[in-house]
């Protein structure tokens, strides 16, 4: 009996190993076949060899690699997952500085992610990659100008490895303010709240708005005008009890009608009353380097 309920629990076991596995298994990368693997076709030949030309002039000047990649498809994944694991996987970057960058656009997602190494993280920070993302790439995008956004964020993702970082460091700095941060986390919850609720809140707060207005008015401001009116001789106390006999059902004049009239509530109101992987080709390849997750990501 023993030994039954061992097999059981070994088997319970490998089911469940099976099933964590099927779905990194069941990912496939494209094949690694040079410094731009244009799997969606967004590119044409003229832009992949200039890419190609721009990426390996970089890393010869600061061994640091930087791989565009067009994606058909994320297969499920968060773009933040799915690149992790396709730097991994292609080993973008030294093994011993981590100085990879994948610059990964799915245009089906319309999702683009700037993937970061390890050892890259201190320089092409993700304040910095945020900025490039804001400033030079989604726009771009949502004027489905792919080619345009992909070639200017190289040129600043460049920019900032071949020595400028301090200089982006500062744009960042001055660009994502903590007023900003917080209009960003704002917009980022507000982005995945459907539209319907989101109008719905708006109407809802536009109601409150005027309610509020209404209850100031009415509470505040009139009350004050009629006793400044008594006050100065420019509104008779006829006059006033007349007018707030005629607004009792708004209850906004009772407490100045009972006060006015020496009476105890004239009008009977009261003023509270309201209320997987590819092969390498093309004679490049990655260096060993690894990913940790940092960079920016973007949605258009």
């Amino acid at each position: 009996m023993r030994l039954l309920r061992q097999a059981r629990v070994l088997l319970l076991a490998l089911v469940a190993a099976a099933a964590l596995a099927v779905p990194a298994s069941a990912l496939t990368f494209p094949a690694l076949t040079g410094r731009v693997v244009d799997e969606a076709n967004i590119l044409d030949a003229s832009d992949r060899a200039a890419l190609t030309a721009r990426l390996a002039d970089l890393e010869a000047r600061t061994t640091d690699q930087l791989v565009v990649v067009t994606l058909r498809s994320l297969q499920g994944l968060t773009i933040e997952d799915y690149g992790v694991r396709l730097g991994r996987a292609w080993k973008i970057g030294q093994k011993d500085k981590n100085n990879g960058v994948l610059l990964i656009v799915a245009p089906t997602d319309r999702k683009v992610r700037i993937e970061v190494g390890y050892g890259l993280e201190g320089e092409l920070t993700d304040a910095v990659s945020r900025l490039i993302m804001d400033k030079s790439i989604l726009p771009r995008f949502r004027d489905s100008d792919f080619r345009g956004g992909i070639s200017r964020g190289v040129h600043d993702i460049a920019d900032v490895l071949g020595g400028n970082a301090a200089e982006w460091k500062k744009r960042a700095t001055r660009q994502y303010s903590w007023l900003s941060r917080v209009g960003r986390v704002v917009f980022g919850v507000l982005s995945w709240i459907p539209e319907d609720f989101i109008l719905i809140g708006l109407v809802f707060l536009l109601g409150a708005v005027v309610s509020l207005l209404t209850l100031v008015w009415l509470r505040i401001l009139l009350p004050a005008l009629i006793y400044v009116g008594i006050a100065t001789g420019l509104v008779s106390k006829k006059r006033w009890r007349w007018l707030a006999r005629r607004q009792a059902k708004w209850h906004f004049l009772s407490v100045l009608d009972s006060t006015g009239s020496g009476s105890s509530g004239s009008t009977g109101s009261s003023w509270a009353s309201v209320g997987s992987s590819g092969s390498s080709g093309g004679g490049f390849s990655g260096g060993g380097g690894s990913f940790g997750g940092g960079g920016a990501s973007g949605s258009w």
